[in-house]
């Protein structure tokens, strides 16, 4: 069979450990025999992002902009036992922070359903699709250690340099930590737009919740943006399209969330929609099953798993053990860059390979081949756990 040829390159953006292991292997087993592929590679394993101390990150975001679609593999974010481990120049920023930032897009993360695996939460019928604002917050902070009988101000200076200065807290009495986050009006607009832009496009209320009520200026400008945006620019769309638009408290959301039947947007702040998202995914099965796509406002695409590097397995491995790694999303992954990227290009065949390569991957699930990760949630009676490349190879074998 001929392979699909492709007209532009998609930014490809190894990772670390499990998952880069799996990356290679998706690619030699599910991809390359059907697809000509381009790709603009950036190693973004911990390694060699050490080595161009993180230049590589921003290099592969930059490539983002440049091509409009990338597929990134999961990575090592350090803390104090990587560094040690890795023997790294520093405690690097995680580089989804930094490609986030750099894009200013959102995330918008969805779990893959499958016959058999039914959510923990009953109620639940429909797929929760995760809006997580990709900017500011803790990932963009500045922490520091503050020592006994110091004090800690917010300070703003003003273009004049006029200053405005806040007490934040008087350490008197003992050492502790301060810890300073930031956002701008822009980026919040950005969210907005592409909150609301997404639900008009998949036709689906669209939820939002953060914590004004305790952060009267920093959560209630998320607040203020998101309600003068749908008033100016979509509130008589929402109506046409029969769908509706609701703020709530961000703990209020979580009750609502888990007494619905699903089937909406929910919009977090960057920090909510990292640990809800988990939570929904988990849920609803696996966060081996979370889909993850940042869009940015410019219409760039970034594709991903929304889990992490699998640590545990990739030590197993390291040691000759066999793995039952899922590799549903990773998969997934890669079919939402190569769709996006036929979409961009207009080349129908090669999205219809992408809608081909998922309904092998769920068929494959929904026949009784499975890792062993789901084989505990799935409640068909004949099922059969595999270890994590014969499971690539079943999809493979339907492929062909």
């Amino acid at each position: 069979m001929e392979k699909i040829r492709m007209t532009t390159p998609l930014v490809e953006m190894d990772g670390d450990e499990m998952t880069r292991i799996l990356w290679q292997a998706i690619k030699e087993k599910l991809i390359l025999p059907f697809v000509d592929l381009k790709s603009e590679y950036y190693d973004l394993g911990l390694p060699y992002r050490d080595e161009t101390n993180d230049q590589v990150t921003v290099d592969a975001a930059n490539a983002i902009k440049k091509y409009g679609v990338g597929v990134k593999c999961a990575t090592i974010t350090p803390n104090a036992q990587r560094v040690e481990e890795y023997k790294l120049k520093e405690m690097w920023k995680s580089p989804n922070g930094t490609i986030r930032a750099m894009l200013d897009g959102t995330v918008f993360r969805a779990p893959v359903l499958v016959k058999g695996i039914s959510p923990t939460v009953s109620t639940w019928k429909k797929p929760i699709t995760l809006a997580r604002h990709a900017y500011g917050d803790i990932y963009k902070n500045t922490e520091l250690r503050a020592d006994a009988g110091s004090k800690a101000e917010l300070v703003i200076t003003a273009a004049d340099g006029t200053e405005t200065r806040a007490l934040i807290h008087d350490f008197a009495k003992g050492a502790g930590i301060v810890q300073g986050v930031h956002n701008t009006d822009s980026s919040i607009a950005s969210f907005a737009h592409a909150c609301f832009q997404f639900a008009l496009d998949t036709k689906q209320d669209l939820w939002f919740s953060t914590k004004d009520t305790i952060s009267k200026t920093y959560d209630h400008r998320f607040k203020d943006i998101f309600a003068e945006i749908y008033a100016s620019d979509y509130k008589e769309k929402f109506e046409e399209a029969g769908i509706e638009f609701f703020y709530t408290l961000i703990d209020d959301a979580v009750a609502r969330v888990v007494r619905s039947e699903g089937g909406f947007i929910w919009a977090c702040k960057n920090y909510d929609g990292d640990v809800m998202s988990d939570m929904v995914a988990t849920a609803f099965g696996s966060l081996a099953m979370m889909t993850s796509v940042l869009v940015s406002p410019d219409g760039n695409y970034e594709y991903e798993a929304a889990h992490g590097t699998v640590t545990r397995h990739y030590y197993r491995h390291l040691e000759g053990g066999e793995t039952s790694t899922n590799s549903v999303a990773t998969i997934f992954a890669w079919t939402g860059a190569l769709r996006k990227r036929g979409e961009l290009d207009n080349l129908p065949e090669l999205t219809a390979f992408a809608d081909k390569l998922e309904k092998a991957t769920i068929d494959t699930i929904e026949s009784g081949t499975m890792t062993k990760d789901l084989v505990g949630l799935s409640t068909l009676e004949n099922k059969t756990a595999v270890n994590s490349m014969e499971f690539l190879d079943a999809i493979a074998a339907r492929m062909a």
